[in-house]
């Protein structure tokens, strides 16, 4: 679905709106709204997770709600939860560097 006007995105621009109202002190998230899905708001949290559980947290979205996979040849994991809020769709997403086996580094840590 392609959205043609602003308008089309008032769902997730009033949902963004509220949660910045009501969740002020919340972590900042990176912020996703598109005329390919004009009914999602994607809240994305980058380096680490704790801006995600603050957030999962707060919306009250139970944890087993949560999936998680890996990507980047397994340096990048990825936590992403699916739900609707205030007559939006809202995906909640997280990544953060998985540290290498053994407490050593990553493979994103060490140079070529």
């Amino acid at each position: 679905m392609s959205t043609q006007t602003l308008g089309e995105l008032n769902a997730p621009l009033r949902t963004l709106q509220i949660l910045s109202a009501q969740y002020p002190n919340l972590p900042a998230p990176g912020v996703s709204v598109s005329t390919i899905y004009p009914d999602l708001l994607e809240l994305s949290f980058h380096d680490d997770f704790a801006g995600f559980e603050a957030w999962r947290d707060a919306l009250e979205i139970a944890p087993e709600s949560v999936t998680h996979h890996v990507q980047g040849n397994g340096r990048t994991g990825v936590l992403i939860v699916r739900t609707e809020y205030a007559g939006a769709r809202l995906h909640l997403i997280g990544y953060a560097t998985v540290p290498a086996p053994g407490g050593g580094r990553s493979r994103s840590e060490v140079g070529p």
